[in-house]
């Protein structure tokens, strides 16, 4: 069984947990479809509802031809969340989102879950633009992944000692020392340049909001006073 801490006790929803809680089914649903719009609709959605660095210009090739950059949206700060790369992106976004978001909306409850879910995205997309403001070269940003690292640390926040077993290689550990593990390889990788073409700083933005809105929700540092959602 999960193990608790006392000051989210009170979050705790009764009854049964729910394999797939309607929040992360919907998003798994809604995630599945954008896919196959973007299989059957070509670059079109993908220009226009990535993540565009500010005030990027010019021309991007696909292989349908050359199209105009259309820069920087509003709206692109969350629809770039559920728009992705290909089948394997989008298969490991997914699986991260069910196995350690369901144990948080079953917690938190549905509505709470959600928000903090695009908060998440949105707080990463605002990383990414920094980061990507100092690229020489513009490139949009998709996917999940700053909400699923969001919920990965939140995961761990909430669940610190319940096991979690690697892939790579297939090692058990419990789940504060797996984030806290994770979020330094993200930072190196990041700093390093290492696998090029993955958004770390990004995946950091999703865990750094995260903590940010638990610390917030709890009260503690850099807040004060115990808020209600």
């Amino acid at each position: 069984m999960p193990m608790y801490g006392s000051e989210d006790q009170q979050t705790i929803r009764s009854g049964r947990p729910a394999a797939l809680p309607p929040v992360v089914l919907t998003l798994l649903v809604i995630n599945g479809l954008v896919f196959m719009l973007q299989l059957l609709t070509g670059p079109g959605l993908l220009l226009n509802f990535a993540l565009w660095p500010v005030g990027s210009t010019g021309t991007i090739m696909t292989p349908q031809g050359e199209h105009l950059v259309p820069g920087f949206q509003i709206w692109q700060l969350l629809t770039y969340g559920f728009l992705h790369g290909g089948m394997l992106h989008l298969f490991v976004n997914m699986f991260a989102l069910w196995m350690f978001g369901a144990p948080l909306e079953n917690t938190w409850g549905s509505r709470r879950f959600a928000f903090y879910f695009l908060f998440c995205v949105v707080g990463a997309g605002l990383i990414q633009l920094v980061v990507a403001s100092q690229a020489e070269a513009a490139y949009p940003t998709v996917g999940a992944s700053g909400g699923v690292f969001g919920i990965l640390l939140g995961f761990g926040m909430l669940f610190p000692n319940e096991r979690v077993m690697l892939l790579f290689p297939p090692i058990p550990m419990k789940a504060k020392y797996f984030v806290i593990a994770y979020g330094a390889f993200e930072l190196w990788a990041g700093i390093t340049g290492t696998l090029a073409g993955i958004a770390h700083f990004a995946h950091l933005g999703g865990m750094l909001f995260g903590f940010l809105l638990i610390q917030y929700w709890r009260g503690r540092p850099p807040f004060a006073g115990r808020r209600r959602f």
